[in-house]
């Protein structure tokens, strides 16, 4: 399918592809714990100020899948480098956004290469290693999201309280642009063949276990969201400490989801569904947990670094959806992020619908849980759909 050439530094390529993934990270979760410091400075209000995390999560969906589609033939190297220009781009011009309105247009912008990146970046990382760590690379694509947690996003919310949040934004650019670099300097540049084309990725969405499986991200992992939208808030209004307090829980957060990609990547190699059924089922007893411990940090630690070592789930599915749709792989790929962006966008539209109706500031644990449970629900569905189709039809996922 794909030409591919000699590489002499596979770690060294998936070190600029983990690069890239901490400068999403960083403006992606950022975004969320600087929400208080851009709403007052535009003069709005916080659930009004949601919306750029909407307008940001609209961008991946929206640039997902018609990336992916518009650049089936050009080479996977050359569409990294595009994909992280572009990115440094918007978040820069996110950083001097004179306005309300134009600060939402360019969070859409910035939206917009993230799925495509994901998804590019780690069919990159699995073509370098064998097929049975293939989920491994994935998830070393993605820890550079996860350190973000843990260095880039408490980093940028202190920037945001002492120097500003438009800083926050203004970091993401170099970042970006040097991962854009290195990706040219080390990547093997993998050219499509002849038989790469928009139909033959298109072709990938004809399997009702690809939708399932995208189903089970953009549904179950919204609770995750949901909390960590307005664990700022919950830790400031709610549990009475002062804004210093939010970067430490941030970074509890981080280490959790960093350490989850490790776990649930070596346990998707062993089986895939397992992992999955692990990871959502720590996320609900995480989320209900958060509930009934939101007024205690020293609580609500722990509870933080189990939930982000279940968003481990997301290089579960990407791996699924690469095995689904071998022949035609980066359209699955990219929609994974467009589905876990989906759940980006419910998770806090329906923890503020719960809010607005005066519920408090812990009941986004209980919405969350609700998700995740309706994720399970819809894992048991892929798993019975998989099951009744037979091992050949289902890829695999009633075996694991």
């Amino acid at each position: 399918m794909i030409r591919q050439e000699t590489v002499t530094h596979p770690m060294l390529v998936t070190l600029a592809l983990a690069l890239g993934g901490f400068a999403i990270g960083v403006a992606e979760f950022a975004t969320m714990s600087i929400l208080p410091f851009f709403s007052e400075d535009f003069g709005v209000s916080e659930a009004i100020a949601g919306r750029a995390i909407s307008a940001y999560a609209l961008g991946v969906c929206v640039g997902a899948p018609l990336i992916a589609l518009g650049a089936a033939r050009v080479s996977r190297r050359g569409l990294l480098v595009v994909l992280m220009s572009a990115y440094a781009l918007a978040n820069g011009l996110s950083a001097v956004a004179p306005s309300w309105e134009m600060f939402l247009a360019t969070r859409f912008a910035a939206g917009l290469p993230h799925g495509a990146f994901f998804g590019v970046a780690g069919l990159m990382a699995a073509s370098l290693v064998p097929p049975e760590r293939r989920a491994r690379a994935v998830a070393s694509v993605l820890t550079g999201l996860t350190v973000a947690n843990v260095v880039g996003v408490p980093l940028a919310n202190l920037f945001g309280a002492q120097l500003g949040w438009r800083w926050t934004f203004a970091f993401v650019v170099p970042l970006a642009a040097c991962c854009a670099l290195f990706v040219r300097l080390l990547a093997p540049k993998l050219e499509a063949t002849a038989e790469a084309s928009p139909l033959r990725e298109l072709s990938t969405l004809k399997s009702r276990q690809v939708w399932l499986t995208l189903a089970i991200g953009a549904i179950g992992t919204g609770g995750m969201f949901c909390i960590y939208s307005y664990l700022a808030s919950v830790v400031i209004e709610y549990a009475g400490e002062p804004k210093t307090v939010v970067p430490l829980m941030l970074m509890i957060f981080g280490i959790g989801m960093t350490c989850g990609q490790f776990i649930f990547g070596w346990l998707a190699d062993k089986n895939q569904m397992g992992a999955a059924a692990i990871a959502l089922s720590l996320a609900v007893a995480m989320m209900l947990a958060f509930w009934a411990v939101a007024d205690n940090v020293w609580l609500m630690a722990p509870v933080l670094l189990v939930l982000g070592c279940s968003g481990g789930l997301g290089s579960v599915l990407q791996t699924r959806l690469m095995t689904l749709a071998e022949d035609a792989p980066t359209l699955s790929a990219a929609l994974n992020h467009s589905a876990f962006n989906f759940a980006n966008a419910l998770g806090p539209w329906m923890g503020g619908i719960a809010l607005a109706a005066g519920a408090g500031w812990p009941s986004v644990g209980l919405v969350g849980a609700g998700l995740g449970l309706a994720g399970m629900v819809v894992l048991a569905i892929t798993a019975l759909d998989a099951r009744v189709r037979g091992p050949g039809r289902g890829h695999g996922l009633a075996a694991g």
